[in-house]
């Protein structure tokens, strides 16, 4: 699918960016072009890569010019680039509808105009049923490319997305900072021990992306299903890897989290697609005739659940730590835990 083809990575020098990249190293991909505003991040990234397939553009989504300036000759888009962090988009709700509702908007409007084949929008489980700033600009965002994909002929470009929950281990998310109490004697900050969180490795999430890639349709949100787990349970799992009395100490629930997350909303549930391991909600492509609104409706929505971290399979505690375990991240910090305090490698 990739032969010859050169792929544009926004934010690409992200989590997601070094796990697909490394991926697309095995193809016969002619370029990777990786955009990103950090020229410090685009340095180690060059370093680590070393190839002559990767070239980087210095730039921000938030700047359309910017943005051309990388699109002359691309083939296909996977759109990564966003403010991710809830605290941050709490502080600074304007900044993220700049990037992650507005920066989409230049990134597919220079992709129509430069008529790139696909373009896939990588979105977040925040953005079903949204209560903070991320979510809601992170659904807004997939509003705007399902709106997007209607004015466009997807012959000429094919534009959809994905929705996935918690990455683990990625940055500013739980398991990292639990490791970083451990190492510290700290205790592991709980917000609420009941709270579920879908988990999936950054495999799963590139697999997603290319399962969008090779199968998605105009205007799609293709779902991979996931397993969760509760927080404490979480805790729980990465004490016992690393081997450690830690107290949990449970703070109280902070601004803007969920008790659980939506991976797909009921409404979305009624229309959506089984894939087996995925699911596909198709772009709802009812014009503006408002009449339908009022006569048209689907009994169904009264009975149907969404899909939620609460409902999906829960992992026990030894199936997290399984799951832990094939992380290299975590592969890593224990070597060096157990070496600095003379355990067994």
């Amino acid at each position: 699918m990739f032969t010859n083809k050169t792929l544009l990575i926004t934010g690409g020098t992200g989590s997601f960016g070094y796990a697909v990249t490394k991926r697309m190293m095995a193809t016969n991909i002619k370029e990777i072009r990786i955009f990103s505003r950090d020229e410090k991040k685009q340095y180690d990234m060059r370093k680590y890569f070393n190839s002559n397939k990767l070239k980087f553009f210095l730039g921000d989504v938030r700047d359309i010019e910017s943005v051309k300036n990388a699109m002359h000759g691309v083939d296909y888009i996977f759109h990564a680039a966003a403010l991710k962090q809830v605290p941050s988009c709490e502080f600074f709700p304007l900044e993220a509808v700049k990037t992650n509702v507005l920066g989409t908007d230049n990134v597919l409007t220079s992709a129509i105009e430069y008529e790139v084949e696909k373009v896939i929008c990588l979105s977040t489980d925040k953005a079903a049923y949204p209560i903070n700033s991320m979510g809601i600009s992170k659904a807004m965002m997939e509003k705007v490319f399902v709106a997007k994909s209607r004015t466009v002929s997807s012959e000429k470009t094919l534009i959809c997305g994905t929705r996935y929950g918690n990455v683990m281990a990625s940055r500013g998310s739980v398991i990292p900072l639990f490791i970083e109490q451990i190492k510290n004697g700290k205790p592991l900050t709980v917000t609420d021990p009941n709270m579920t969180r879908f988990l999936m490795n950054l495999e799963e999430a590139v697999e997603l992306v290319l399962f969008a890639f090779e199968h998605g349709k105009a205007g799609d949100i293709l779902v991979q299903k996931a397993p969760a787990t509760t927080i404490g349970d979480l805790a729980i799992a990465l004490k016992e890897i690393f081997n450690v009395e830690t107290e949990i100490q449970i703070i109280g629930t902070r601004h803007g989290e969920k008790k659980y997350e939506t991976l797909l909303t009921k409404e979305e549930y009624v229309v959506s697609e089984d894939l087996g391991e995925f699911f596909r909600v198709p772009a709802d492509h009812r014009d503006l005739y408002y009449d339908k609104y009022f006569i048209e409706g689907n009994q169904l929505l009264t009975i149907t659940e969404e899909y939620n971290s609460n409902n999906t399979r829960i992992l026990k505690i030894p199936e997290i730590k399984e799951k832990l375990l094939e992380l290299d991240y975590i592969q890593n910090e224990l070597f060096v835990w157990n070496k600095k305090n003379n355990c067994e490698v």
